[in-house]
């Protein structure tokens, strides 16, 4: 097997491919051009979607191109594939914001060079498409009954499926369709619930352009799906109580980030070490080989530092260590400025607790005194009645305020 191909199956990113034997002869014989999409339905990426853009990274450094394809055009419909109900229509104008913002996220981990790697918008070819055109052409091509065998359609046939969404195979199948055309791209890859559109895809070249001869080599193309990322609990992986983990720290901030991957299960470490870090699989097992919390650390450090930079992993380190550790730098705690006027006549523990966000209600924040999960500078309190005031304050006139063993943040006055 192909050494690029090797890399991505030891690392976890293997599900299934429409021709590995093939795949693996035209990746020998030199750099391939391939593509992996996303749908700008939402204003930022979540670390689920990025498992085919580690992948990305790991072909392009073996020497492969890739093309990070942003869907303008599709998001306009929707993907029904793994969503239980139709998605909520967005106007054109948010679709496009969508699309610079998902851009700047992607070239911010990517790094399109424009060879190597770039991205496109599939707005550019479905936007004006002529839809009597579009049919007699494309639609020709595809049996219903072949569509309603796929996973994806039968699942949301006995839920409800619109006529809208059934078409989204066929646009998703014309991308690739045009990006093969447009940058001679033979592959694309994405999680194996994209199968049925990938192999759609791959089936409309070959009809269109005949690559199953022989004698046309040139226009033989491929699908490689990876298996859907889930926690050991069986949750999709990067889904909280808060909802899902994203890449804009204003939606999740960069500690919440880092502390996502710092608190998963024993069970996940090694799988989530291997998907979404570039560090060598030696060096993976000589970790896990060690304490499971300094392989989590290194875990969250790692992922941090690939989505949000050096800097902002180091700050996320040093205030997860200041506030478990009892070293590192406070400053970089999660923090919120309260009035000193309230701490002077001493404010509420359920008011604090309310205030800081650290409870979502008052009464969130009186259960979790009362079962003993709330602390203020290491000291316990367990009556909803008691105050915190100034004599309470730190050395530096500041309060780390925990709610149980995961959440905290430092309170500093103003």
């Amino acid at each position: 097997m192909n050494k690029a191909l090797e890399t991505l199956k030891e690392r976890g990113f293997f599900a299934q491919c429409t021709d590995v034997d093939g795949l693996s002869r035209k990746m020998d014989e030199g750099p391939v051009t391939f593509y992996v999409g996303c749908d700008p339905t939402g204003p930022s990426l979540h670390i689920g979607h990025m498992v085919p853009f580690f992948a990305l990274r790991h072909l392009r450094d073996a020497g492969h191109h890739g093309i990070a394809l942003i869907g303008g055009g599709t998001a306009r419909i929707g993907d029904p594939s793994g969503k239980t109900e139709m998605r909520k229509m967005i106007s054109y104008e948010q679709i496009d914001a969508n699309v610079e913002r998902i851009k700047a996220q992607l070239d911010r981990f990517i790094g399109f060079d424009g060879k190597s790697a770039f991205s496109d918008n599939n707005k550019d070819w479905l936007a004006g498409l002529n839809y009597i055109d579009f049919l007699r052409d494309i639609g020709s091509c595809f049996s219903v009954n072949r569509m309603l065998t796929f996973e994806a359609y039968k699942q949301r046939l006995e839920r409800g499926l619109s006529f809208i969404e059934f078409n989204y195979q066929l646009l998703q199948a014309y991308d690739f369709y045009m990006l093969h055309q447009r940058h001679n791209c033979v592959l694309q890859i994405g999680g194996d619930d994209q199968w049925g559109n990938i192999t759609a895809g791959v089936d409309l070249i070959r009809r269109k352009l005949g690559g199953t001869t022989e004698l046309n080599k040139e226009h033989e193309v491929f699908g490689l799906t990876f298996p859907l990322i889930t926690r050991a609990d069986g949750k999709k992986m990067g889904k909280t109580e808060k909802g899902a983990v994203f890449l804009d720290p204003a939606m999740t901030s960069v500690f919440d980030f880092f502390q996502y991957w710092r608190n998963v299960a024993d069970a996940d470490v090694r799988k989530f070490l291997l998907l979404f870090t570039f560090l060598p699989v030696g060096e993976i097992d000589q970790i896990m080989q060690g304490d499971v919390n300094a392989a989590k650390e290194r875990l969250a450090y790692e992922v941090t530092k690939e989505i949000h930079g050096k800097d902002e992993a180091e700050k996320a380190l040093s205030g997860a260590k200041a506030a478990f550790g009892g070293a590192g730098d406070k400053a970089s705690m999660p923090t919120v400025e309260l009035a000193r006027a309230d701490f002077e006549a001493g404010m509420n523990v359920c008011d604090l607790y309310f205030s800081t966000k650290l409870c979502a209600t008052k009464s969130d924040a009186r259960r979790l005194v009362q079962q003993g999960g709330a602390s203020v500078n290491g000291a316990a309190i367990s009556d909803v009645k008691a105050v915190v005031s100034l004599k309470d304050a730190d050395s530096d006139g500041e309060f780390v305020v925990k709610a149980g063993k995961k959440k905290f943040c430092r309170v500093v006055l103003r």
